[in-house]
Parts: C-alpha cells; sequence; structure tokens
C-alpha cells in the first residue's frame, strides 16, 4: 500500500484536468475553483452548511438560568456530564480537522472540511455560553473539565482521541481512514445519548434555550456525517486496496465498540432516572443508529432486528428539527436562523 503523502501548498505544477483529481495523493493545485470541481456533492453539501450558519449569543437562556436551579438530582447529573462531554468532542475536532486536511487533496472536499471545523467552534463556543449564563464560575469550570477527572468520561474520550493520536503518530492511508471511520461514529453514534437527554427536558418543557442550542448543533452534525460518508464512499471507489474484508471487519468493529460505548454511556449518566427516556430505549436507538452509520458505507447490519427506526424514539428526530419552533416556547428572532431545511438523519 502506498505511502500517504502530504498535499503541497504552492504548486504551479498541480493537475487541472478533474480526470487526475483524486480525494488522497493528488497532484492538487489548492485553487479553489467553484465551476470545475470533480465531486459534484460538495456543491450542494457546501450551500447547505452554508445555510446553517447560527450564533450561540443570540438564543435565550433566560428561562434555562431558573430551570436549571430546579433540575433533580439525575437531571442536573446527566445535564452537567453531557454538557463536558460534548465540550471536550467538539473541542478535538476543531483541532483534528485540520489534520485530515493537509492529506486531501482534492480542493472542493478541504472547503467543506474548513466549514465543519468552523462549525465544531461555535459548537464549542455554545457550550461555553450556555454554561457561562446558567453557572457559576466555578460550577462552570467544575463541568467544563469533568471529561479529565470522571474515568468514565475520560475513557470514552479516549477511544476516539487515541485513533486520531494513531494518525498523527502513523501517516499512511489506512490510519487517515480509520480516522475518519472514528469522525463518522462521532458524529453518528456518539453525540446522541446526549442529544436524546435534552431533548426529553425540552419535552416536558425545561431548558428551553439549551434544547434550541442542541437542535441547531444537531442539524450541523448531520451534514458533518453526510460529508464524512461522502469522504468515505469516494475512498471505497478510488483506494480498494484499503476496503479488504479484513479491513472492513475492523472498520465495523470500530463502529460496534461506538455503540457499546454509547449505550454503556447511557447507562452510567442517564439510566432509567430521567423523565420520558429509559435504557430499553436509549439501546434500541443506538442500536438501530449503529446499523444505519453501518450500511451508509456498505459494511452490512451489525445488530440483526435493529434496522429500522424504533417506534418509542420516533420523537427524537421530530423534535431535533430546528425549524420545529413554537412561538410561545422560544423567542421568534431565532428561527430566523432555521433557514435551510436540515438533512434527514437516514444517512
Amino acid at each position: 500500500m502506498a505511502d500517504l503523502k502530504r498535499k503541497g501548498l504552492f504548486n504551479e505544477n498541480g493537475d487541472i484536468e478533474l480526470s487526475k483529481r483524486r480525494m488522497i495523493n493528488g497532484n492538487t493545485t489548492n485553487l479553489n475553483d467553484f465551476n470545475n470541481i470533480k465531486y459534484t456533492w460538495t456543491s450542494d453539501w457546501y450551500r447547505q452548511a452554508m445555510n446553517n450558519f447560527w450564533i450561540p449569543e443570540e438564543i435565550n437562556l433566560t428561562q434555562d438560568i431558573k430551570d436549571y436551579r430546579k433540575l433533580d438530582e439525575h437531571e442536573r447529573r446527566a445535564y452537567d456530564k453531557t454538557l463536558s462531554f460534548l465540550v471536550f468532542l467538539d473541542s478535538i475536532q476543531t483541532a483534528n480537522l485540520p489534520n485530515v486536511g493537509e492529506y486531501i487533496t482534492a480542493n472542493e472536499v478541504n472547503l467543506c472540511l474548513t466549514i465543519q471545523a468552523f462549525q465544531e467552534a461555535v459548537h464549542s463556543q455554545s457550550y461555553g455560553y450556555i454554561l457561562d449564563t446558567i453557572c457559576s464560575p466555578e460550577e462552570r469550570s467544575e463541568i467544563l473539565y469533568q471529561w479529565r477527572d470522571d474515568p468514565h468520561l475520560l475513557a470514552r474520550n479516549k477511544f476516539i482521541g487515541d485513533l486520531y493520536n494513531e494518525f498523527l503518530d502513523n501517516k499512511s492511508k489506512i490510519s487517515l481512514v480509520k480516522t475518519m471511520v472514528a469522525n463518522y461514529i462521532l458524529e453518528g453514534i456518539y453525540f446522541y445519548s446526549g442529544f436524546m437527554f435534552f431533548y426529553s427536558l425540552g419535552r416536558i418543557g425545561k431548558m428551553p434555550g439549551t434544547v434550541q442550542e442542541i437542535r441547531y448543533i444537531n442539524r450541523d452534525e448531520n451534514t458533518h456525517l453526510w460529508l464524512f460518508r461522502s469522504i468515505l464512499l469516494e475512498l471505497k471507489k478510488e483506494e480498494p486496496e484499503i476496503f479488504t474484508p479484513e479491513n472492513i471487519e475492523m472498520f465495523k468493529n470500530m463502529i460496534k465498540q461506538g455503540v457499546e460505548e454509547e449505550i454503556a454511556w447511557g447507562q452510567y449518566v442517564l439510566g432509567d432516572n430521567i423523565q420520558g427516556i429509559n435504557m430499553k430505549m436509549i439501546e434500541e436507538y443506538i442500536k438501530y443508529l449503529g446499523n444505519l452509520r453501518s450500511t451508509g458505507l456498505g459494511f452490512g447490519v451489525i445488530y440483526p432486528g435493529f434496522e429500522n427506526e424504533p417506534e418509542s424514539m420516533k420523537w427524537v428526530s421530530e423534535y431535533s428539527d430546528p425549524n420545529q419552533v413554537k412561538t410561545d416556547f422560544f423567542e421568534g428572532k431565532v428561527t430566523a436562523y432555521a433557514k435551510s431545511s436540515i438533512i434527514e438523519d437516514d444517512l
């Protein structure tokens, strides 16, 4: 398997012909030409992502300040730990995406990765805005660093973090694809127990501002999921030697481990203690997502019997739509950002 080559920056001898453009190990000029693209799906992705623009600080958290003090002990614990988990993952995403982009030799794909990195930074900003608004400075610092002090949180983050570090230490095609699959797992599985928890709070009228922030984040994450699935599918066509039966089994096992860790996390932080959601619902839904992610890459089903969205969880996709905002629930100004349709989570 050929070594992975880092792209150059200024390259006047780069290939201009689309037929020579490749996802990796191409000879790119790095010219951003929006009318001359090989991977035509990037055009729709780019417009969608640009239309998703939103500003965290313009979401009203007045009610959340009051609600946070009224959360019961299980809700408060889940809220704090989930935010700590999410803020770290989006932070490491912001830091790692440029590492991936250094080896992508299709300029139109790099444009998309740059927008994703910006959006991940906005997500981290939104979590900081939430904590700055509803917590004391001492509470904020304690929550922000739980990911390092709680062994369960640290173990969760290490699964993704170690895979990202592996690519930093070993610049090979297979390690790059493993990093991309890890990103796909993060965007498509790892966030979902947390999203479900926040939406369950929203269903009973608690923490409405936080819920709306999460809706916008969820919408962005769906586009990121679409991006990495598309990159991986292109690599399957261009670099078939990477996708041997043995490697595909390894990638499937990575997805399976992501599912199992998400279920274990749900047990640890939510259990059967949160109104409107329980472990049976969580486990069924996460296994369904695992199947969705695996089949989306053409790897096949991991959990037979969980191919369809559970009836008990259909409210999640309905509630995650940022355009479905009641005027008596959020300030009307917020909906001005919901100017594009969401990407359905059927990837």
